[in-house]
Parts: C-alpha cells; structure tokens; sequence
C-alpha cells in the first residue's frame, strides 16, 4: 500500500508538472502571435501593392489570430477581408509611396459578385494615372474578369488560360437515401416550385422550374462578364462566346495571346524586370510589395476625431437561430444586438447593413428583420448585398431604406421549406432497430425520425410553413411597397440576379460597399465620419479555448474527406435542422 501512493502522489506531481508546463507554453505560444499580428507595418518609397486574393475572401477578416494557424497534414484555409482589400486599394490610390498595383492572380476563391466590388475599386484607383499590373501562370475565366481591366495582363509561356463559360451544377441524394431507406419529408409552399433548396432529397435531377430560373440568372450573369470583358480588352461578345465554345482552357497559351486575351507572354523574370522600371527602381534591385492585409496595418495621420459616424453590419454566412453554432454562421442573435447598438448610438447617423448569405433560419431571420425595421425608422439604413443575399438574406434586407446590390449579386429566393427525415427504413427494416412510444397524448412525439407523418400532422407542418410563407411576402410587401401578390409572382422560391433583381423591384439599384457608404453618408447630411463596424468581435483568445475541439475536429474532416465534406456537411446540417427554414440551396456550384 505504501509503494501504491508513492506511485500515485508520483504520477499526480507529473501530471501537475506537464500541466503547467503546457500553459505556459501555450501562453507563450499566444504571446507569440499575438505579438506577430501586432506587428506594425512600413511602406518604403517606390512600392507596389499586392493582390494575390488566392486565399478565401470574407466580408470581414477575423482579429483572431489563431484562425489561419496551419497544421500539419491539413490543408490551409486562410482568409483575407473584402473590408481590408477595398480599404487598401483606396488607400493605394492617394498614397505617393504606392506606384501601382500588381496582381498575381489564379483563382478568386469568392462569388463574382465579389470579383465586381473589387474590379470597380481597381478601376477608382486608375483613375489616379497610376499603373495596374497583372501576371498569371494559371489563371481561373473568374479572376480573369478582375485581372483584365490592368494596363498589362501577361500570362506565362506555357500558362493556362480557363475560358469556358460559366456552368451550375447540383448534387442530388434522392437515390442515395433511397438505397439506405432513409425518407426526406419535405413541406414547402404549395407555390413554392422554385423553392430548390430541397430538390437535392426529392429528386434525381433538376425540376422544370429550377432549370428555368438557373439559366435565367446564368445567362445574364455571363452577359454581364463577357460585356466587361469586351469593353477592356476590345473583343466582340460575340468573338467571345465563340472562344468559349472552343474551350479556351485547353488551348495553348500562344493561342490566349493571339486571341487578345493578354499582351504578352513572360517568365516571371520578365515581369520583375517590368515591374521595376514601371515602379521607377534600378535594375536588378528588390521590388517593395506590401499586400492588401498588411497595408491596412499601416498607421494613417490622424487629423481630428471625427464624432459622427456610419455603422456598418456584417451579415455574412448561413442565419441560424441565435446559437452560435458556427464561427462563420450569422448569429441572429449578435447582428440583431449590433444592428441596435448601432440605432441607439447617438453618433452613428446611418447604418450600412452588409449581407452576403443564402439564407437559414426563418426565425433567426425574423429577428434581424425587427431589429432592421426599427432601425430604419429613425437613421438611414441601406443594404449592400454581396455574392449572395437570398431568401433569408433577402428577408432581413426589406425593411431597408435603400438596397444596392451589384449585377451578378445571387439574391431573391422569397420562399421558406421544412425538412423532418424518416430513418425507419434505415434502422428498423434494414438494420432491425425498432421503436416503441409511450404517449399522453395522440402527437407527442411529434415531430419524429422514426416513422412518417400521419396525414394530420403533414398538413398540420403544410399548414405552418404556409403561414410562415406568408409572413415571408407580408414583410416583403410592406418594405418594398409591392402588392402582396405581386411579391408572389416574383417569389414563390425563386433566385434571380441582381440585373433581373432590379428590373421587378426587389433592389433599388446597382452598386457595392463603397457605393452603399456614400449613400448612406448622403442620406444622413454628413461627409466626415468614422467607420464603426458590428457585430463587435469577440475576444479571440476566449473563443480559442471555446471553438478549437469543434474547428480542429472540422479542418480534419475536411482534410480527409476533401470536397466530398460540403455534401457531408450540408446533408447532416439538414437532417439535424430545427424549425422552417428560407434559404437557398447550399450546394450550388457556379463555376
């Protein structure tokens, strides 16, 4: 016995040991890049800002400094805010240390929505005579509508050049949960046939009617591409739909060239040797570069602080219900709290809602929509939709005073569904696990995944999405001053683009994020103001200890599953939904 607690108060000494051991490494780990990203940033004379925009773009970058941390064996997922890649170019253009941008660009791991905000801040910044450079050795028909409105557009000798024109396409799981015996029981709007969200689990492929309005928003969206891309590169719309359907993606490089797509074909040595003397450096010497993400940090002169101010909100993700669930989900719950702090601050005169979602909860939605109504009554508040704005997105945009979106903006979707699956066939027919129910009443169970739904109780669900509906076209009816019907014809789940968006009135006009702070600085009678922007975020080193099992255990799935995790992802989020929900599909891919 006396051996055993020498043995045990051993152990227990080393456990305490190690224990702190990790916390003060851990510590210094924090303490560590903590310091990094506080670092501050210099800009030498004779610079170029960067734009590389090959990493995920966000409407707001994270200030947690552990959310890029890359580990080994896993795939890396950093980051860059849309908010700092505008501020830098619009910072660039007055700035006498930055000659000129230079884009190295492949892929632009955003929407094309997206890709339209930050074209237009490039085509601002060349408005200062200052020079926009842009060179690829592989380069995506997306990030070649940002990078064709450079001076110079080069491309690598034996590059290559994606142009194929743009393409939706669906995942469906019908026959998948038929061979498992699992049962989607799907209830939507009984004219909700574009509602398509909830195709993927009753279909084997695209309805009539999700067919019609894909092509719909594909074709004008593609219109408005090649009509930007003819205008800088001076190619026919016409010219251009041909090279599409010639696969420009398997043509040689040589050919790209000849086809006017890029001025010339260069190493990368050549390109340094151009950058060089279009910065104004000797031969040979190092070119200073300071990307989008540290030229934000660099300190600007501060002349008088300004008291008044315009709010700017971030709704960025899919809306749940207040849960938090997600670190990249809309928590109804801290938007609707920022959208009131920022009501009842007396020095914020407008308020700048910034939505790119697709949709989610219809509650979480409702209580963004309160809180955007109240607000609206007493400041101006104008939307700036995003890649996407729909359904839910849409929902908590109506009660706006102004709503701008931009040409290829995804937005619309005005319908709601509600999914309970049935796994009887899965666990009781299949595998032999069976149920038993004691009940004080006829439903008590209800709603239940292991069995179906008895005619009252499906039109009872019927009945309740109905009526969620229409609250759905109530609110749409009343903030954009359309008859209820009339929200209908253009509703009933169906997602347009912002061209066609504008056309039937579900947006006012064009224009992006900078476009919306003018309006709203207009709006309010001010030209001097400060950005304050809300949801305030949380504290990273809280949210470290608080997300990292749930992040760690994501990276890894995500790591070993690969593309095959969203389907993943989006099927379980599905069968453990609560409530109604408006939201678009989630598994569109537009490439």
């Amino acid at each position: 016995m006396k051996f055993f607690w020498k043995a045990f108060f051993a152990a227990l000494a080393a456990i305490l040991v190690a224990t702190v051991l990790f916390i003060l490494l851990l510590a210094g780990l924090v303490s560590s890049i903590a310091s990094m990203s506080e670092q501050t940033v210099t800009v030498k004379d004779h610079s170029l800002l960067m734009l590389k925009l090959d990493n995920r773009i966000v409407e707001r970058k994270s200030n947690n400094p552990f959310e890029d941390i890359e580990f080994p064996g896993m795939e890396k997922s950093s980051t860059v805010g849309l908010n700092h890649v505008l501020q830098a170019i619009k910072r660039a253009k007055t700035d006498d240390r930055i000659k000129g941008i230079f884009m190295e660009l492949s892929d632009l791991n955003a929407g094309y929505a997206t890709a339209e905000e930050i074209r237009n801040a490039i085509l601002d910044f060349k408005t200062s005579g200052k020079f926009v450079y842009a060179y690829s050795e592989a380069i995506t028909q997306k990030a070649y509508y940002l990078a064709c409105i450079s001076d110079s557009v080069m491309l690598h000798p034996v590059g290559l050049f994606d142009f194929r024109g743009l393409a939706a396409e669906n995942v469906f799981f019908k026959r998948a949960l038929d061979k498992f015996g699992i049962e989607m029981q799907v209830i939507r709007g009984k004219d909700n046939k574009f509602k398509s969200a909830v195709e993927p689990y009753m279909y084997d492929k695209m309805s009539q009617a999700n067919r019609e309005q894909t092509t719909l928003y594909l074709a004008t969206m593609w219109n408005h591409v090649l009509k930007g891309i003819s205008e800088s590169r001076k190619i026919s719309v016409d010219q251009l739909n041909e090279y599409a359907n010639s696969v420009m993606t398997f043509q040689t490089a040589d050919v790209a060239v000849k086809s006017h797509f890029f001025d010339r074909l260069k190493y990368r040595d050549e390109v340094l040797t151009d950058l060089r003397k279009l910065a104004g450096l000797k031969e040979n010497a190092e070119i200073p570069i300071v990307t989008a993400t540290e030229y934000v940090k660099v300190p600007t002169e501060v002349k008088s602080l300004v008291k008044d101010k315009i709010a700017v909100v971030y709704a960025e993700g899919e809306i749940d219900m207040g849960s938090g669930s997600s670190a990249h989900d809309i928590n109804s719950k801290d938007v609707s709290a920022g959208i009131r702090e920022a009501r009842l601050d007396s020095t914020v005169k407008a308020i700048v809602l910034r939505v790119n979602s697709p949709g989610g909860s219809a509650f979480g939605s409702e209580v963004i929509w309160r809180e955007v109504k109240l607000a609206r009554d007493v400041k101006p508040v104008i939307v700036s939709m995003g890649d996407y704005a729909a359904s839910g997105g849409y929902y908590i945009s109506v009660p706006a005073s102004v709503i701008l979106a931009d040409r290829t903006t995804i937005t619309g979707s005005i319908g709601v569904f509600g999914t309970i699956p049935n796994v009887s066939g899965l666990l009781t027919d299949k595998i032999g696990i069976t149920f038993d129910q004691v009940m004080t009443n006829d439903h008590s169970d209800m709603p239940s995944i292991t069995r179906k739904m008895t005619p009252f109780e499906s039109k009872l669900m019927q009945s309740y999405v109905e009526n969620t509906y229409g609250t759905f076209l109530s609110h749409v009816s009343e903030g954009r001053k359309m008859p209820t019907a009339r929200v209908d014809s253009v509703g009933q789940g169906r997602v347009w683009s912002g061209l066609n968006a504008r056309d039937i009135h579900l947006i006012d006009d064009f224009g992006g994020f900078n476009e919306a702070l003018k309006l709203a600085a207009e709006k309010a009678g001010i030209t001097d103001y400060r950005i304050k922007e809300l949801p305030r975020q949380k504290d990273p080193f809280t949210e470290l200890f608080k997300n990292f099992s749930v992040r760690m255990q994501a990276r890894m799935m995500e790591s070993v599953m690969g593309s095959s995790y969203d389907y993943w992802k989006m099927f379980s989020k599905e069968a453990g939904s609560r409530g109604i929900y408006a939201r678009m599909p989630e598994n569109i891919e537009i490439h």
